[in-house]
C-alpha cells in the first residue's frame, strides 16, 4: 500500500507541477497548450519507469513461467494511480483543446463535455479501464503459486514508444512539426512503436518456445486457449494504433514534400 500511496500523491503532484511550470515559462501559451504538454510529460515520465522496470524485471529472469521479482508488484501499485489520473489528465487536455477552437458545448465542464471526451477517446479509456480492473487483479491477486513475471516486463517495456509518440506532439505544439528532430522522431516513433508493442509478442511466443525446446509455429499450441486469447485482444489496438501512425507520418511526408498544403492539427489526441 505504500507504492500505491507515492503513486496517488506522485502522479498528480507530477502533472500540477509542470502546468505551472509551463504556465511560467510559455507565457504565450493558452490553456489547451498548457494542458496537452503536461499531459504528454505525464504520460512519458510512467512510460520511461515502466521501461526500465520492465527491463529488469524480464532480463532477470530465467525461468520464464515461474521466477518472480520483488518489483512487479511494487510498480503495479505505484502505476495503478497514473492509470486513473491519466484518464482525467486526458479529459482536461480534451477540453481545453476544444475549448481553445470555440466549441460552444465546451465552455464548462458538464455531463455532456465528459461524454463527448469517451466518444473521441473510446479505444484509450477502454485501454486504461482494462488495466485497472483486469490487468492490476490478476498481476496482484490471481497468480498465487505462479510466477510469469518475464511476460509482465514484457508489457511493461512496451511503454518505450510512449515518449516518442509524445514528443513528437510537443513538437507540433512548439511549432516544429517541419524541422529535423521532428521527422527523426517521426521515425523512432514508428520503429519503438512496431518493435515493443507488436513484435514483443512473438518475442515471447519464442522466448516460451526456446526454454521448453518447442518450435516458434507450435508454441500457441502449448499455451492454454485463454492465454492466447488476451495476447490476441492486446495485441489488436495496438496494430491499430500503428496503422494510424503510419497513416499520420504518410499525410506528414506529402505535406513536407508539397503533395499537400494541409497544416498540422494542435489537438490533445494520443496513441497511448
Amino acid at each position: 500500500m505504500y507504492m500505491l500511496a507515492c503513486g496517488v500523491v506522485f502522479f498528480p503532484g507530477l502533472f500540477f507541477i509542470s502546468r505551472k511550470v509551463l504556465e511560467s515559462a510559455f507565457k504565450n501559451w493558452n490553456d489547451a497548450d498548457v494542458f496537452v504538454v503536461s499531459e504528454r510529460l505525464l504520460s512519458s515520465i510512467h512510460a520511461t519507469l515502466a521501461t526500465i522496470v520492465g527491463f529488469i524485471i524480464a532480463t532477470a529472469s530465467n525461468d520464464v513461467m515461474s521466477d518472480r521479482h520483488r518489483l512487479t508488484n511494487e510498480f503495479v501499485w505505484f502505476g495503478a494511480p497514473y492509470m486513473a489520473f491519466d484518464i482525467y489528465a486526458m479529459y482536461l487536455s480534451n477540453y481545453h483543446s476544444q475549448k481553445v477552437r470555440g466549441h460552444e458545448a465546451y465552455m464548462k465542464h458538464s455531463l455532456l463535455t465528459i461524454k463527448l471526451f469517451l466518444l473521441r477517446h473510446p479505444l484509450l479509456v477502454f485501454h486504461h479501464m482494462v488495466l485497472l480492473t483486469v490487468f492490476m487483479p490478476i498481476t496482484l491477486f490471481l497468480r498465487t503459486g505462479l510466477g510469469g513475471d518475464f511476460f509482465i516486463g514484457c508489457f511493461f517495456m512496451a511503454e518505450f514508444s510512449t515518449p516518442f509518440v509524445s514528443l513528437g506532439k510537443v513538437l507540433i505544439q512548439l511549432g516544429l512539426e517541419d524541422s529535423w528532430l521532428h521527422r527523426v522522431n517521426g521515425v523512432m516513433v514508428l520503429l519503438s512503436f512496431f518493435t515493443c508493442r507488436i513484435l514483443i509478442f512473438p518475442y515471447m511466443y519464442w522466448v516460451y518456445g526456446q526454454q521448453y525446446t518447442i518450435p516458434f509455429h507450435k508454441v500457441p499450441f502449448h499455451l492454454q486457449l485463454h492465454c492466447n486469447l488476451a495476447n490476441l485482444s492486446l495485441l489488436a489496438p495496438q496494430i491499430y494504433w500503428f496503422v494510424l501512425l503510419c497513416r499520420k507520418a504518410y499525410r506528414l511526408y506529402l505535406r513536407q514534400t508539397g503533395s499537400t498544403g494541409q497544416p498540422s492539427h494542435k489537438d490533445g489526441s494520443k496513441t497511448d
